[in-house]
C-alpha cells in the first residue's frame, strides 16, 4: 500500500457487492488509473495481497469487503482502511455463520463503519430494512443514502426496464440526468446508486459518470442474459446464491417478454437452522411470479418446491432433482417456442454446466 493518501473504496453487503465495485471502477476509470479487487476475491486473504499490489501510480483502490463470518470485515479494514463504504444491503447470505439471525449479519456488515476513517463517507440503502439494524453510532462521517421508495440523498426516478438493460433519471446539482445501465433486473439501479453517490463525492461529472455505468463490465453469471433460436430467452445467474438474490432473480425472469417462464433454482448454502425457512419461503414466492415450470437441484432444494406446493402452485409443474445429468434429461424435451429460463443456484452445484447444455441443445433446434 502506498504511503500517499488516495481514496479507498470498500463494499460490502449482502447482495449487489460485485455489481457496484464493478459499476464505481468503470466510472473512476474515466479520469483516473485505478486499482480495482478482481472477480469476487474478496476474503480478508485477497485484501491481504491487494495490499501489496497498490502502487504510487493508483489514484484510488476499489475494494470488495466479503465476509463468512464475524470479524471478517474488521480484518479488512485492518489491512486495507477504507475512506468511503458502502453497504449495498443487509440480507440473509451466510446468515447460518453468524448466529441465525438478520441481526447477526447487521452486526457484521456494521464492522464497515466502526473500523472505516471515522470521518469518511459512508453509502447506504434507505429503502432495506434491515439496513436500519447497521450501528452507524461513533462515525462522524458523511453518511449518505440511495433509494427508489424512500426519501434519499440520490433518488432514482421513471426506472423504465428495457430489452438489454435499465433507464432511470437521478436529480444531481437542481438537474435531472439520464442513466442507462446494460443489465437485467430493475435491483441493479441501487447499484448504480451507490456508484454514483461515491463518484459524486469524488467530484465525477454527470457524464463521466453516464458514460461509465453505460460501459461497465457485467460480472459473468450474474443475470446474463443469452437469447436463442425460437424465441427462448436463456437467464444465467448461477454464480452465487441466497434467499433475497433468488427472489430478485424470479422478478427479474418475470419482467422477459415470453409466453412461458420456467425456473431452474438449486438449494442455497450456509443458511444453518435457517434453511428449510428461507428454501420454502422461495418457493412460496416463486408460486406467485406464474411460472410455467419450476425444478429445483439438490436435497435442500426440495424446499424450495414444497413451499412452492403450499403456495398453491400446481403439483403436476414442479420437479425436483437430485442431480444435473436427471434434470437435464428431463430438460430436453420440455422447452418449448416462447420460452424464458431462469437458472439460480449455488456455485456448489456447477449450474453453469445446466447453462451450458441449454445453449447447446437449444441451439440446434431451428423452427
Amino acid at each position: 500500500m502506498p504511503q500517499r493518501n488516495i481514496p479507498v473504496i470498500a463494499v460490502t453487503g449482502s447482495a449487489g457487492k460485485t455489481t457496484t465495485k464493478e459499476m464505481i471502477a468503470s466510472i473512476l476509470r474515466r479520469r483516473w488509473t485505478i486499482f480495482k479487487s478482481a472477480s469476487n476475491w474478496n476474503l480478508p486473504a485477497n485484501t491481504r495481497k491487494h495490499a501489496k499490489q497498490i502502487h504510487a501510480r493508483h489514484r484510488a483502490a476499489v475494494l470488495e469487503f466479503g465476509m463468512l463470518r464475524k470479524g471478517h470485515i474488521r480484518e479488512h479494514c485492518r489491512l486495507i482502511k477504507p475512506g468511503y463504504g458502502v453497504i449495498t444491503n443487509v440480507g440473509t447470505a451466510h446468515i447460518g455463520n453468524v448466529g441465525h439471525r438478520v441481526q447477526g449479519i447487521a452486526s457484521a456488515k456494521s464492522e464497515l463503519i466502526r473500523h472505516m476513517r471515522k470521518t469518511g463517507t459512508l453509502v447506504l440503502n434507505a429503502d432495506n430494512a434491515n439496513s436500519r439494524l447497521l450501528s452507524v453510532k461513533g462515525f462522524r462521517g458523511r453518511l449518505l443514502k440511495v433509494g427508489i421508495r424512500n426519501k434519499a440523498h440520490y433518488k432514482a426516478r421513471g426506472i423504465r426496464a428495457l430489452r438489454r438493460g435499465v433507464a432511470f433519471r437521478v436529480r444531481l446539482n437542481g438537474k435531472e440526468e439520464r442513466f442507462f445501465i446494460p443489465c437485467l433486473g430493475v435491483h441493479n439501479v441501487y447499484n448504480a446508486l451507490n456508484a454514483i453517490a461515491i463518484t459524486r463525492s469524488l467530484g465525477f461529472t454527470a457524464d463521466e459518470i453516464r458514460k461509465g455505468l453505460a460501459n461497465y463490465p457485467i460480472p459473468y453469471r450474474r443475470l446474463v442474459r443469452t437469447d436463442l433460436p425460437r424465441r427462448i430467452t436463456l437467464i444465467d445467474d448461477t454464480f452465487s446464491s441466497n434467499p433475497d438474490a433468488t427472489k430478485t432473480a424470479l422478478d427479474t425472469l418475470a419482467s422477459v417478454s415470453r409466453k412461458h417462464k420456467i425456473a431452474i433454482i438449486g438449494y442455497m448454502k450456509d443458511m444453518g437452522k435457517y434453511a428449510i425457512r428461507a428454501h420454502v419461503g422461495v418457493g412460496k414466492y416463486a408460486a406467485r411470479k406464474r411460472l410455467t415450470r419450476l425444478y429445483t437441484v439438490g436435497k435442500l432444494a426440495r424446499h424450495i418446491a414444497a413451499g412452492a406446493r403450499k403456495a398453491g402452485f400446481p403439483a403436476t409443474r414442479i420437479r425436483s432433482f437430485a442431480s444435473r445429468p436427471r434434470l437435464h434429461k428431463a430438460l430436453a424435451g420440455a422447452i418449448k417456442p416462447d420460452t424464458a429460463i431462469l437458472v439460480k443456484g449455488t456455485h456448489l452445484l456447477k449450474l453453469e454446466k445446466t447453462v451450458s447444455f441449454l445453449k447447446r441443445s437449444l441451439s440446434r433446434k431451428r423452427s
